[in-house]
């Protein structure tokens, strides 16, 4: 609330709700815009810090994301992002689809190496990296059907299901309900968490 902050995201929906979001709780000083930050046309040396939860690790070239995203950065600006360390709780959710990628170059756990991570973002111009484990309950639903709806829907999992029957669909989607109902609580489905908070700067 000290400065003005600007919202890129490739999603209208999820840039609808930010500002709908923003103008709830009387956060002006803020704008969002439309748009792949790997190639998005950031004015130069403009900002003071770059912030990502969770939205770094499917970059399809990281080291260009990362050296755009340093280019919006003043001298000596900062970045720092959460990213997957590895699937947590969600081992066991995920576990329905079979064997889901340790790691892979543009996918949920691409950035969960600390080696991967230091030359990633050192081959993008950034110094001072520092790789953190992090972890932490993290609310997936108010409820199993809500939580199922938000895992189904999950980018990673409709792309593994994009070739599937109906049926199998669904049969999946009654697994993931099983395996979330031993999160659930009385207001919440929470999952255990893990992740890497790395930081750097331009």
């Amino acid at each position: 609330r000290a400065a003005h902050a600007t919202g890129v995201d490739l999603s209208a929906p999820m840039l609808a709700r930010a500002r709908a979001s923003a103008d709830r709780e009387g956060v002006g000083n803020v704008a969002f815009e439309r748009g792949d930050a790997q190639v998005h046309p950031f004015p130069p040396h403009a900002f003071d810090v770059a912030l990502s939860r969770f939205g770094v690790m499917f970059f399809a070239d990281p080291v260009a994301a990362f050296a755009n995203i340093r280019g919006a950065l003043r001298p000596g600006g900062r970045l720092a992002f959460l990213s997957m360390r590895d699937l947590g709780d969600l081992a066991h959710v995920f576990s329905v689809f079979g064997e889901w990628p340790a790691s892979a170059d543009s996918g949920p756990l691409s950035l969960s190496d600390p080696a991967v991570v230091e030359r990633v973002l050192t081959g993008a111009g950034f110094a001072d990296v520092a790789v953190e484990a992090v972890e932490a309950d993290q609310v997936w639903g108010r409820d199993v059907a809500d939580a199922t709806d938000f895992v189904m829907g999950w980018g990673p999992v409709r792309h593994a299901l994009r070739d599937a029957s109906p049926s199998e669909v669904d049969e999946r989607r009654r697994a993931v309900a099983r395996a979330l109902t031993p999160y659930a609580g009385p207001d919440a489905v929470r999952l255990r968490g893990t992740a890497r908070l790395v930081t750097a700067t331009a």
